[in-house]
């Protein structure tokens, strides 16, 4: 699966898209012809400590899904959060694949 991350405003470190990497490769296990994610990494100008944001567009095939994870206090959690809704996603999709086959 490739992935690509996209920090806005600032630059993401490696540790951080590492981290991410691994998160998303973890979906293979549950649909094997993912394309691949896009991400999307973002801080809102707030005082307080739940700003971060992660958004992930995932590629399967003839199907888009996406997750967007709002205000956390790390890019970690947004992303775990993001991850979570997705694996929800697929197995749903992936439900109405063979519900239909």
């Amino acid at each position: 699966m490739q992935v690509k991350v996209h920090s806005v405003h600032f630059n993401a470190d490696q540790k951080l898209i590492n981290f991410i990497k691994k998160k998303l490769e973890k979906l293979d296990q549950f649909h094997d012809n993912i394309i691949g994610a896009e991400v999307f990494l973002k801080v809102e100008n707030r005082t307080d400590f739940m700003n971060k944001i992660t958004e992930i567009k995932l590629n399967l095939p003839g199907k888009e899904l996406f997750a967007k994870k709002k205000e956390c206090k790390s890019f970690e959690e947004a992303t775990d959060g993001a991850v979570d809704a997705l694996r929800r996603q697929i197995k749903k999709h992936k439900g109405k694949i063979t519900a239909n086959a």
